[in-house]
């Protein structure tokens, strides 16, 4: 399959982690994504740059985000 097929059916292809992640903050407030998702960096003096930082070198926490993000845009 040639990569522009696979990111054709990709929902989440060209969107940068940081959209993703205000988006997600926007919904649900720091408090409440850190109960869908339990990770420290949204807990304990969140900000989106102390998370991305996070999320970047932690693939198992990326994917928890970007399938609740594809969840709340209701494409999971």
């Amino acid at each position: 399959m040639s990569e522009a097929i696979k990111n054709a059916n990709n929902p989440l292809h060209g969107m940068k982690l940081k959209n993703i992640l205000e988006d997600l903050v926007k919904k649900y407030g720091w408090k409440k994504l850190s109960k869908e998702i339990d990770i420290r960096c949204f807990l304990f003096d969140p900000t989106i740059n102390s998370s991305l930082k996070f999320l970047r070198k932690t693939p198992w926490a990326r994917k928890k985000v970007e399938d609740l993000y594809l969840e709340m845009i209701g494409k999971l």
